[in-house]
């Protein structure tokens, strides 16, 4: 039988996740286990490899991020996760995760006009780690797509190595890019830009949910057009990618 007084269960969990876990589990139990399953899933994601996965049958997930401001190193949090599975073009609507996160910081005005999320809201919502491992849980070792990455990728870089001192190794795939390869002419690439050129309804702006489903149904439409240029392949669409 483990020994789980505290010697015994800092030394299960640093064989789980390693120190920072291992550390954390002398002051919170559900702390360290959840930092122990996101590393667990970084560590097993670098084994992956998904480049001759074909297109129509690749499993992803669609991604948007809801934020205090632009800059995750200057003090700006994410204050809410939305995602939705897709099979290959096939959008999941049923198959979602959403919640808030509490920012332990205010909302600016203009981002709880824009947002929709009020500072009580979110002081009542999950802490980052219990939101982020509730996402991270939900995405598995799934592709991720985002539109616009940079700023999504340096949000969840930050709350990764904030909570669990790791980085984000998953695939990522950016709709903005696929666009900009499909459509060279456009004079710009913003969400609503793509979301009327390419005939998506518009629900609910800046609710990170109905976001990620918008970009959903973009990248659906915009992998139909891949297809038709022979891009069979994750590795083939990202050798295309990288050729712009």
């Amino acid at each position: 039988m483990k020994d789980m007084r505290p010697p015994g269960r800092m030394w299960s969990l640093y064989k789980m996740g390693g120190l920072t876990p291992a550390i954390t589990s002398m002051f919170d139990m559900q702390s360290a286990q959840q930092m122990a399953f996101i590393r667990s899933i970084m560590k097993e994601q670098r084994k992956n490899s998904l480049y001759e996965i074909p297109l129509h049958t690749v499993e992803l997930v669609v991604f948007d991020l809801e934020t205090t401001g632009f800059s995750p190193y200057n003090g700006d949090e994410i204050i809410s996760f939305g995602a939705v599975s897709v099979n290959g073009s096939e959008v999941a609507n049923e198959d979602t995760y959403y919640s808030l996160v509490n920012p332990r910081r205010t909302i600016p005005p203009e981002i709880e006009e824009l947002t929709g999320i009020s500072n009580n809201e979110a002081s009542q919502a999950p802490e980052l780690l219990q939101a982020l491992r509730g996402f991270l849980e939900f995405v598995q070792q799934k592709v991720l797509v985002a539109h616009g990455t940079g700023h999504d990728k340096h949000f969840l870089n930050a709350a990764l190595w904030r909570t669990s001192k790791v980085n984000l190794s998953h695939r990522l795939l950016d709709t903005m890019m696929v666009a900009k390869w499909l459509n060279p002419r456009l004079k710009s690439y913003d969400l609503d830009t793509l979301l009327d050129v390419y005939g998506v309804e518009v629900t609910q702006r800046h609710h990170a949910l109905e976001d990620a489903r918008m970009t959903a149904t973009l990248w659906s439409r915009l992998l139909g057009e891949a297809k038709d240029r022979d891009v069979q392949t994750l590795g083939d669409l990202y050798m295309q990618l990288s050729r712009h």
